[in-house]
């Protein structure tokens, strides 16, 4: 039985009392966190949702998006996480696309799913409690699945104008807690700062929900606030969290940070960049009994494929860590071949914890595996030690403050604005958020167009963490002998 209300019901047996969740005023043991379950998920039964019925979230953190995602399990429905942050379109191209049968949405975003047939609103005291939406259900009892059964279904922009469905089957989430229980040994004295926002893969799964599954504690932000998470590391005495880089910068530069004891952390799990030796040494001033632990992974693979041990930070600095130990990590060539250490190619994957492909989509599902090896479409290198150095991203994708931004997608957008004869969207370092995304655009004979304007356009049509930071004209487009633009020049030639 591999249900996610397995393991809950497993502490809530032996021990009831242990605190399982914080969100703001509410504190939820274990015994308390099941009875939410159960409730729950009896109202999904009651609006006719059963096994392998998919159901989305379009929620910000909160107890009640933890409860929705574990009742869907345990009544064995396939659990959709939303980002919030999308534009309604997406949000209805994604349900639509998945055949969702029902969606949660917190209240504020009840205009992002209009376009969807059946929603339950979610307000503030709900998201506080999901059995406050159920009060008539009579508890459901488990369903039992397997390890090759679908629980979750996670969009991700990729590399094309659409995004696409990555499979998660419950062997793929239980082979990653296994493994992230094993390289930052977990156990229920481990107290987890979760900050991020649990549609991601790095707050959910990174390592998320395997400190319930070792029966520790989960502290859940609503939304980021550096000085937020650092009281509640000194309050709460967390031991563990993840934050992508530009969370990580806000905390280090936050004025307040002195005054408040951080102690008590162990470890902070990072990554989405190559981690800047500064950046490690100012982590190392701050957290005195903490390390920073460089990983890499990705959506398709639950997250954590890698990580830095501890010690080795300074010694390897720029590598992103050694494979876990039941994922495998080879340099392959554009044949699938694999490549001597130091030399690049596409980083593949390989191990129970990756996807068996994207939902309703077999062409790109076989064109994302040289054999049963997963195509990461990122470069990379591996040293003589086996630890891994990412060097560039195949697929031109723009990671800006630990969000995915497809580029082609961008492009498509600007591509319908009448000016334009040509746009490439590229990724620039940026201090803050790693990564901005900028269009450059050549325009029609004639044509003006502005920052503004193209802004004004990009935010109708796309979420806001996807609409280009700065726009820059150019007569031409660098491309190679076959007419394919040259992003890499591109990035070269403004990155200075």
């Amino acid at each position: 039985m591999l249900n996610l209300t397995s393991f809950i019901r497993f502490h809530a047996r032996r021990t009831p009392d242990a605190l399982a969740v914080i969100y703001g005023e509410t504190r939820l043991d274990y015994a308390t966190l099941l009875t939410r379950i159960e409730k729950t998920a009896g109202l999904l039964v009651a609006r006719g949702i059963g096994a392998g019925d998919i159901v989305a979230v379009v929620m910000k953190n909160s107890a009640a998006f933890i409860e929705i995602a574990f009742a869907a399990s345990h009544i064995g429905a396939v659990f959709l996480p939303v980002n919030y942050r999308l534009a309604a379109e997406e949000v209805s191209y994604i349900a639509h696309h998945a055949g969702a049968k029902l969606a949660f949405a917190d209240a504020e975003f009840s205009a992002l799913v209009a376009g969807l047939d059946n929603v339950i609103l979610v307000d503030p005291d709900a998201q506080s409690d999901s059995t406050r939406l159920a009060s008539d259900a009579a508890p459901a009892s488990m369903h039992v699945v397997g390890p090759d059964d679908l629980f979750r279904l996670m969009y991700t922009s990729g590399t094309t104008d659409r995004p696409k469905g990555v499979i998660h089957t419950y062997g793929n989430f239980y082979w990653k807690n296994a493994d992230h229980v094993v390289a930052l040994a977990l156990t229920a004295a481990d107290r987890l700062l979760v900050t991020g926002p649990l549609y991601h893969v790095g707050a959910f799964d990174l390592p998320g929900m395997a400190v319930l599954w070792v029966g520790g504690t989960i502290c859940i932000h609503r939304d980021f606030d550096p000085i937020a998470a650092i009281r509640s590391i000194e309050e709460e005495r967390l031991t563990g969290g993840w934050l992508a880089p530009v969370m990580l910068s806000a905390v280090l530069a936050h004025p307040d940070r002195a005054r408040h004891d951080v102690s008590s952390i162990k470890w902070i799990v990072g990554g989405g960049e190559r981690t800047p030796e500064p950046r490690i040494r100012a982590f190392a001033d701050y957290f005195t009994k903490a390390r920073y632990i460089d990983a890499y992974g990705l959506t398709e693979s639950c997250s954590g494929d890698t990580m830095m041990e501890a010690g080795r930070e300074i010694e390897k600095i720029g590598s992103v860590g050694r494979s876990l130990a039941h994922v495998e990590v080879e340099i392959r060539n554009e044949m699938g071949n694999s490549v001597p250490p130091g030399e690049s190619g596409e980083i593949c994957l390989r191990g129970p914890k990756i996807t068996r492909g994207y939902w309703k989509d077999p062409d790109k599902t076989r064109a994302s595996f040289f054999g049963d090896w997963f195509r990461t479409g990122d470069i990379g290198h591996l040293d003589d030690g086996g630890f891994l150095y990412l060097t560039d991203r195949k697929k031109d994708m723009i990671i800006s403050g630990g969000e995915n931004i497809a580029s082609s997608e961008v492009e498509r957008a600007i591509y319908q604005l009448a000016e334009v004869r040509e746009v490439a969207v590229i990724g620039l370092p940026d201090e803050r958020w790693g990564e901005r995304p900028v269009a450059v655009v050549v325009l029609n004979a004639g044509a003006v167009l502005d920052l503004a304007s193209l802004t004004a356009h990009c935010r109708a049509n796309l979420a806001g963490f996807k609409v280009p930071k700065d726009l820059i004209i150019r007569d031409q487009l660098p491309r190679n002998p076959s007419g394919k633009i040259l992003k890499r020049i591109l990035r070269a030639e403004l990155a200075g």
